[in-house]
């Protein structure tokens, strides 16, 4: 912890006292041990944390930090209440670039599981806010693959 200062200043950045936390972030030794959270931090919107391969050996596998799931389904069921009245086509547009922008940033190796559960959420926030147009019954799930909304 001497070291690092001096380190980070070279690039002319300086690093918090009181923000700066040390993590043990070493492979565990047991399966037993990598279950426990041994060492797992947040760092630029990924959780980092060890967990075993399909072969067996110790992997560390990064995730979309929680916090940052949480704010982009909070932000996106507004979003698909307030733009439920133009067309569809008009609605659309919009919605692939900010999608496609979501699967660059957090588009890793092994993140599928979290990227999945995004997009069916955005299908499920963009299917209900669609059904609130009109009187009748909700819009059928197999209209919704038809347009391509899921």
């Amino acid at each position: 912890m001497a070291v690092l200062p001096k380190r980070v200043a070279c690039c002319g950045l300086t690093i918090h006292p009181t923000k700066t936390v040390r993590v043990s972030f070493r492979k565990p030794v047991s399966q037993a041990e990598a279950n426990t959270g041994h060492g797992t931090f947040a760092l630029l919107g990924f959780t980092h944390d060890w967990t075993t391969s399909r072969r067996g050996y110790g992997v560390i596998k990064r995730r979309t930090a929680s916090t940052r799931l949480r704010r982009t389904r909070r932000a996106l069921w507004p979003w698909c209440r307030d733009q439920r009245h133009p067309p569809l086509q008009a609605q659309y547009r919009p919605v692939y670039p900010k999608r496609r922008g979501h699967y660059q940033y957090d588009g890793i190796r092994g993140h599928d599981p979290s990227l999945e559960r995004l997009y069916e959420y955005a299908g499920h926030a963009w299917r209900y806010w669609l059904s609130r147009r009109r009187r009748r019954s909700a819009i059928p799930w197999a209209t919704c693959d038809q347009r391509r909304m899921r």
